[in-house]
């Protein structure tokens, strides 16, 4: 008996509806500076209008979303996971200094649905536009006994630019220098595999709703990952000098600030300078977690942490709140072994 592709579990036809009914979320993210249709076998993006910077430099950054497309799966919701993704990686360029220019994702799934692919490209499509990220190219990867049929992975990768005289870098931070901290919107794309110990994982423990999350844990845990690229363009815009910034991904406070830091300084924050979310609290009290660990973990409600001048304290925090987002001054920066302290 012949045997074909889609008998051994690949269909090429849904792989061809797929790009078909993502094409109108793709669209949307177009820049003038892309000279490629999608379907091509690669994007093209011109340089042209970055010639008159005097060192244009590319950033570049690459993340998944990790475990917490486990939930993603369990609600049958996919699409705010591809925001996460694209977040994931222009944070981490915005937090050099960098302009993020274009995206591309990569999903692998053990059937290709057309309509499940579609979802997933459309909240990879909203935090492109959220970014101002081209989506110029992408893969899917229909891999049959190698993903259980109703999975996938999801991961991206972004490249941004800069002119190298504005990288943050750090190199000019002092001490009495002013943290101003950005609100996250929960836990963002980290610490799902302890999320996921604590809390049964089960639909109907997903959609119980809790007065202190006011809404479903599901919703709480789904919600997706900040993207702070305009803040930190609107903190440029009012000719503010960030000195220095961090992504408070996985490895929470004490991993994430000292990347931020010069020899010779230590950040202080005070705990009390802000609001942590209640999906925090409830997954501490609930998983029994030391505070220690909470913060050696998950971004605790601060998903950007950045280093400005005081004198440049109200106008940033002015910027950042015209960008939408919420500001809080959370401490300073001390003459000290590097690190960070919480008080």
């Amino acid at each position: 008996m012949a045997i074909d592709y889609k008998a051994a579990g690949v269909d090429i036809e849904a792989g061809y509806k797929a790009v078909e009914l993502m094409k109108k979320h793709v669209q949307g993210t177009m820049r003038p500076e892309v000279l490629t249709n999608l379907g091509g076998f690669s994007g093209a993006f011109s340089m042209e209008r970055f010639k008159s910077m005097e060192k244009p430099t590319l950033v570049s950054g690459t993340d998944g979303v990790g475990t917490k497309l486990k939930l993603a799966f369990l609600m049958d919701r996919h699409d705010t996971v591809g925001i996460d993704c694209v977040a994931m990686c222009v944070n981490d360029i915005a937090c050099a200094g960098g302009e993020p220019l274009f995206f591309l994702d990569y999903i692998a799934c053990g059937k290709n649905e057309p309509e499940k692919i579609a979802a997933i490209v459309s909240g990879v499509a909203k935090g492109c536009k959220q970014s101002n990220a081209a989506l110029i190219g992408g893969e899917t990867a229909e891999m049959p006994g190698f993903y259980p049929e109703e999975e996938y992975d999801l991961a991206g990768f972004a490249v941004g630019i800069v002119d190298e005289k504005d990288l943050i870098t750090g190199k000019d931070l002092k001490a009495g220098d002013v943290l101003i901290g950005m609100a996250s919107s929960g836990v963002h794309s980290n610490g799902f595999s302890l999320v996921r110990k604590v809390f049964d994982m089960t639909r109907e423990a997903l959609e119980t709703y809790h007065d202190s999350l006011g809404c479903t844990l599901g919703e709480a845990l789904l919600a997706p990952t900040k993207i702070y690229v305009k803040a930190l363009r609107s903190i440029r815009e009012a000719g503010v000098t960030v000195k220095a910034c961090s992504h408070i991904t996985g490895g929470g406070f004490y991993e994430n600030i000292p990347r931020m830091l010069k020899d010779g300084t230590r950040a202080v924050i005070r705990r009390d300078s802000y609001p942590i979310p209640p999906i925090f609290g409830l997954l501490a009290r609930t998983g029994g977690i030391e505070e220690q660990m909470m913060y050696n973990t998950y971004n605790m409600g601060l998903g950007m942490v950045l280093a400005v001048d005081p004198e440049d304290a109200d106008k940033t925090m002015e910027a950042i709140r015209t960008a939408g987002e919420t500001p809080y001054v959370v401490g300073e920066i001390e003459a000290g072994e590097k690190g960070v302290s919480l008080c």
